[in-house]
């Protein structure tokens, strides 16, 4: 007779495989704060960003 897996079982097989396929980022403090600051405070787009997003814009959102 085949073993079930129980609820217990099955959610631990999920978690590892999402384990598994997640990547993680690890970053130097230095490194933290330049991505924080980053977002905090972003740069103006440039030229090229803002093409691309007039791009998106044209293919994406106009279209619907």
């Amino acid at each position: 007779m085949p073993s079930q897996r129980t609820p217990r079982r099955a959610a631990l097989e999920m978690a590892q495989q999402i384990s598994a396929e997640t990547a993680r980022i690890q970053l130097s403090a230095a490194d933290q704060l330049a991505l924080i600051e980053a977002i905090v405070n972003p740069p103006e787009p440039n030229e090229a960003l803002r093409k691309a997003f007039d791009a998106y814009k044209r293919l994406v959102i106009e279209s619907r």
